[in-house]
């Protein structure tokens, strides 16, 4: 099978006018076109997209079902939608749920889709808990430490969320020595503790803006220490979470433009019904955001795909930046390889767009 491609992201940048040979599922060979006719010709052809932070998708809570099972149908739910590899995301609870999603994962790493793990809580700060219920917040403790060692053993990659201010910064580093990705998060941090805690090695920011306090004249907070890092940010475009007018503050401020990121901070309803039961609330669609019986949101609808295209359309960015953003950055991270759109590719690991960023059907 023969695909043209007007453009192709390569290496981080768009190649114009290429053809890709495909056999057995597999690229072959990527050359110009010349006057071949191909089988079928896409405006942009590219790897799928990376979502570091994925609570659910068609209907699977992670929390509610930590088993390779749900892992797949997770995975599968956000393939379906343009999302080549997640880190299946486990939310503040029990320890024992905890401990569960750690040996799914273990399970299933190496599978289609699978890149490692996020844990997001639950050492976060109460004041800024957002959905995640309190009775579960505790600080980094050595239980936690036996899960992260164990997950590292194993090969997985790890993000951990925390609030760096409430943590011992002795286990912080010792997290770091095992390869752990920390990332701040649900914290009520101060510049300095931010600053503090990156000390001690948080190289990253869960969700730029939400969950934390928001910068003052006087109190700049976690989120101008964040801005003014070299440190990765995590933002969510669903237009919901953050403003079009703050996701430009975001990125134009920082000194290196290439360490943020999009995330989803997808739940079930992605790729699923519009409602399912999160602490025993129910949890649903309404108006595009995902709430609970409070009117306060509780994850967000949205893939990461439709985020790049409304993350174009909030802030004129360029279709470069955009795509890195839900590609190539995060994987650099995670310090994950960068998935290439090259020989020996899976087909359907790849991400087949028209002029509008709709995707087309690739035969597998």
């Amino acid at each position: 099978m023969l695909i043209a491609a007007d453009r192709c992201w390569i290496d981080g940048a768009l190649v114009p006018d290429l053809a890709v040979e495909v056999v057995a599922g597999r690229v072959s060979a990527l050359r110009p076109l010349g006057s071949d006719r191909p089988d079928q010709r896409v405006a942009l052809l590219m790897p799928g997209c990376t979502d570091l932070q994925v609570n659910g998708g068609g209907g699977v809570l992670f929390n509610a079902d930590p088993t390779p099972h749900g892992i797949q149908m997770i995975a599968a739910a956000h393939h379906r939608l343009g999302t080549a590899q997640i880190l299946p995301t486990v939310i503040t609870d029990a320890p024992e749920v905890m401990e569960a999603a750690a040996d799914a994962v273990i399970a299933a790493f190496g599978q289609p889709g699978i890149a490692g793990i996020h844990i997001e809580g639950p050492h976060i700060a109460v004041a800024r808990r957002g959905t995640h219920d309190p009775r579960f917040i505790r600080p980094l403790d050595a239980r936690t430490m036996v899960v992260l060692r164990r997950l590292r053993a194993a090969g997985i990659p790890v993000l951990l969320t925390l609030a760096p201010e409430l943590a011992e910064p002795a286990l912080l580093r010792e997290a770091t020595a095992l390869g752990v990705v920390l990332s701040a998060g649900h914290t009520t941090a101060t510049a300095d503790q931010a600053r503090a805690g990156m000390a001690a090695g948080v190289t990253m920011f869960t969700h730029l803006f939400n969950a934390m306090p928001q910068m003052t004249s006087r109190e700049p907070g976690i989120i101008a220490a964040a801005i003014l890092s070299e440190g990765w940010c995590g933002l969510i475009a669903d237009g919901v979470h953050v403003s079009a007018e703050m996701l430009r503050v975001a990125m134009q401020a920082r000194p290196r433009t290439d360490r943020c990121f999009l995330v989803s901070d997808a739940m079930p309803t992605v790729g699923g019904p519009d409602r399912f039961t999160l602490y025993g609330m129910d949890i649903h669609v309404q108006d595009g955001a995902l709430v609970n019986s409070q009117g306060s949101l509780a994850g967000a609808h949205i893939d990461m795909l439709e985020s790049m295209r409304r993350l174009i359309a909030m802030t004129d960015l360029s279709l470069e930046r955009a795509i890195a953003m839900a590609t190539d950055l995060p994987r650099q991270a995670m310090g994950l390889p960068r998935l290439a759109l090259a020989s020996g590719v899976r087909i359907r690991d790849l991400l087949a767009l028209d002029d509008s960023l709709n995707m087309l059907r690739l035969p597998d």
